[in-house]
């Protein structure tokens, strides 16, 4: 609880204290959700917008209006990370304003309970299933499956300036550019490209004031490197192994060293850190079971309210935090839920959170770091936060290349508190670039 308040107030800050085609987008105004009992806490619509007409591509958003002053708040666009993995994720296990309730599943539709720490308190998010493939998104051409980095982004940004067209409202307020993971490796490419466009008078004129990312991916080396120190700092390798590895892997590419003893130092560094959950290290390892619990009434229910499931995600104990990413596949695919998101019959036959490498997809962006460079010494505001538990992206390594830019500091190293107790720390440099962990 004092983490999710400890990001809003962090959200907070950065977005209030700061120095001062129409028929290519289709929309649904949902009034009520399956699964939450009573009205939403805020005006949520879905939508799709075609970003490719040759193949047929369309993204799939959900757009949840500011619960506190929607006309003035900022919008913020929100990517997550992932192969291919629904935005859902976001909204219901993150940032958004509901979340799963944890029960055991019965067939019956999930249920939904509502986030007191969302960050639609202090913004509107448009939240988008992107690249093609992800989550509702779809392509009536395999075709438009393939794409990358750059594509991806440039999709993103036609987006945007489609639903800026039909929300004309909304172009006052500030805008962001949001993500996490992998989606916030590409966030600094678009907030370039959207501070492109404003300088070349591209219509509709966004009013851009910054960007924010989470534990994000660069497409450098570090991002992979910095997790043997931080392993290391946090006790999960040896000093021995840890020695092994700086004095053998030097200059070797991680994912396939060259070097036999450094092959096998990593291997066995992978073994130690799969001990536990990567992710989030203080959290219990999960168990899975079967697929589908194996009982006909279970069954039939399912057929009923899903029709035929083929790719169910393996069952986790329901003591682990990805007890709501199993639920989310029912939820997700139930056909009352469909109807009410205004789901394209016959796009997109079975939700699943994540792909697994089964769609095509290049990382043609080798690096954002020059992005976030060009992006912040224009003047536009960041934020790059990392939480200190994630070695995925460590915040070793994201701090590594954040002191990189070689900007100067503006306000030294220092805690930031709610209720009087260190939520995490920060540092602000030049540039309008702040720099944050969270606990």
């Amino acid at each position: 609880m004092a983490v999710r308040l400890a990001v809003v107030a962090l959200l907070l800050c950065f977005f209030f204290f700061a120095v001062a085609a129409a028929g290519s987008l289709t929309r649904t105004n949902v009034a009520r959700l399956p699964g939450f009992d009573g009205a939403l806490p805020s005006r949520l619509e879905t939508g799709y917008v075609t970003v490719d007409e040759e193949n047929g591509a369309e993204l799939f958003y959900y757009f949840i209006e500011s619960e506190g002053d929607p006309g003035s708040d900022p919008v913020l666009l929100w990517l997550t990370g992932g192969d291919r993995c629904s935005v859902l994720s976001a909204l219901f296990f993150e940032i958004g304003p509901l979340k799963l309730v944890i029960e055991p599943y019965n067939g019956d539709l999930p249920r939904l309970h509502y986030h007191p720490y969302s960050w639609t308190k202090v913004a509107s998010i448009l939240f988008v299933d992107s690249p093609v493939g992800a989550g509702f998104s779809y392509s009536r051409d395999p075709k438009g499956y393939d794409v990358g980095d750059v594509s991806a982004s440039m999709q993103l940004i036609r987006l945007l300036r489609e639903w800026f067209s039909e929300h004309p409202g909304y172009l006052s307020n500030p805008f962001y550019v949001g993500g996490d993971s992998y989606g916030g490796k590409i966030v600094p490419f678009i907030a370039q490209k959207i501070s492109e466009d404003i300088e070349a008078g591209v219509r509709p004129t966004l009013n851009l004031k910054g960007y924010l990312v989470g534990n994000p991916g660069t497409g450098e080396r570090i991002d992979h490197e910095s997790k043997v120190p931080y392993c290391h700092g946090v006790g999960i390798i040896s000093d021995q192994l840890y020695e092994i590895i700086m004095e053998h892997c030097k200059g070797e590419d991680y994912d396939n060293p060259s070097n036999v003893i450094c092959q096998q130092a990593l291997a066995r560094f992978d073994s130690l850190l799969n001990e536990g959950s990567s992710a989030q290290i203080l959290e219990r390892k999960c168990i899975y079971v079967s697929p589908v619990q194996n009982h006909e009434t279970i069954g039939r229910k399912i057929l009923e309210e899903h029709g035929v499931l083929r790719h169910p995600p393996p069952q986790p104990s329901i003591k682990c935090n990805t007890y709501a990413n199993y639920l989310s596949y029912f939820w997700a695919n139930n056909n009352v839920t469909r109807k009410t998101l205004g789901i394209k019959k016959g796009t997109v036959n079975e939700w699943v959170r994540c792909h697994e490498q089964d769609l095509p997809y290049t990382s043609d962006i080798r690096s954002s770091i020059k992005y976030h460079r060009n992006v912040t010494i224009k003047g536009y505001r960041a934020l790059v936060y990392s939480g200190d538990h994630d070695a995925v992206v460590p915040f070793l390594g994201t701090q590594a290349w954040v002191r990189s830019l070689n900007y100067p500091i503006v306000d030294d190293w220092r805690a930031w508190h709610i209720d009087g107790q260190s939520a995490g720390f920060t540092i602000a440099y030049g540039n309008n670039l702040t720099f944050a962990t969270v606990k």
